[in-house]
């Protein structure tokens, strides 16, 4: 397999090619995790706010996490009027699990602000929105954090699904191996989808750490 797997990476055609398709999985991955962030944490703070739609939005939210990937990379194409090959169906099915599966950590993260920090906010003269960008959202981090680096590791996951229909990412060294019968890209790109998974995860937990400094504080003061 070792030999396989040197004269496959030794080709700078197949470098280059692996290369590609390794920026496309990024960018079919990523994007959704920023698109549902952006549409999770206001649906979450409608939740969060009005507790009679909370049962609404998550019961919606679990239905819709059940949908099989495929089934969905399928499907939209002939909701929004795209082309089946359109890597954008990809980013719009990704968009709507990983909105659905950062709801709840969103409205758990919104409920453990303790209610004197939002009092104390409040009797300061923070406005609602202020308030919550100011102090709720900031204070939320660290459970949003939990929920996105889960989410980055399903989306990275999942691209790989969209190579059945055609899409890119590196899921299309999967079907291009199994396809020759050839164990080497397959490998390859089964190495890569976990490297870049374990990057993206270090990156969400170094950028957790800077966004939360005071817990680097609070446990400096336990030591």
């Amino acid at each position: 397999m070792w030999d396989d797997l040197v004269r496959y990476l030794s080709s700078a055609n197949n470098r280059e090619f692996i290369g590609s398709q390794l920026l496309e999985h990024v960018y079919l991955s990523l994007t959704p995790l920023l698109f549902g962030i952006a549409v999770a944490i206001p649906v979450g703070w409608l939740a969060h706010r009005f507790r009679r739609v909370r049962v609404a939005l998550l019961t919606s939210a679990s239905i819709l996490y059940t949908v099989p990937s495929l089934a969905l990379f399928v499907v939209i194409p002939g909701i929004i009027g795209t082309l089946v090959l359109d890597s954008i169906n990809v980013v719009v099915a990704l968009t709507l699990y990983t909105s659905a599966l950062l709801l709840r950590p969103v409205i758990d993260a919104l409920d453990a602000v303790p209610d004197h920090v939002t009092a104390a906010a409040t009797a300061m003269g923070y406005r609602p929105a202020r308030r919550f960008l100011a102090v709720d959202l900031p204070l939320a981090v660290p459970v949003l954090a939990a929920g996105l680096r889960v989410g980055a590791v399903s989306n990275i996951s999942l691209v790989s699904v969209g190579a059945l229909i055609g899409t890119g990412g590196l899921g299309v060294l999967f079907t291009e191996g199994f396809r020759t019968r050839y164990l080497a890209p397959i490998v390859v790109g089964i190495v890569l989808t976990l490297l870049l998974a374990l990057v993206v995860d270090l990156l969400l937990v170094a950028l957790r750490r800077r966004l939360t400094p005071w817990e680097r504080v609070e446990l400096g003061a336990r030591s």
